[in-house]
């Protein structure tokens, strides 16, 4: 299981990547893991405005669909449209191919709330992952 040091991560299973003044953001390694084979995902569309912690989507796999959360309050600017078409790439590359949401930061504190790497790592491991 990979948890790249790079990331910031929720305790949701949501990863966060700082690009300047955006983000990019999707779900884990580990939230994949779990869900199985992704069939289906919702996303916003571009130009909304999100509060952290806001269902912002869902995922729909083999067995069960769950809920996406912001990690951060942003603007979404982009979304993953070859998710549309490719869902399984979450599965594949949760971390590359599989991102989710490309947005505008809109209070950058909140990342300092959320789970480092090593931190992340440890909460996975209490979940039995």
């Amino acid at each position: 299981m990979e948890f790249p040091e790079r990331l910031r991560y929720t305790k949701e299973h949501e990863w966060v990547r700082v690009e300047g003044d955006e983000v990019v953001f999707g779900i884990t390694d580990f939230a994949q893991d779990q869900l199985g084979d992704i069939v289906y995902i919702e996303l916003p569309e571009p130009g909304a405005s999100l509060q952290r912690m806001d269902a912002f989507g869902s995922v729909e796999a083999v067995k069960t669909v769950t809920d996406l959360y912001a990690p951060v309050s942003c603007e979404v600017v982009a979304v993953n449209e070859a998710l549309t078409d490719d869902p399984a790439r979450v599965n594949n590359s949760p971390y590359g191919d599989g991102w989710m949401v490309r947005a505008k930061l809109g209070d950058a504190a909140q990342l300092d709330e959320l789970l480092s790497a090593e931190a992340y790592q440890k909460l996975v491991a209490e979940l039995g992952g």
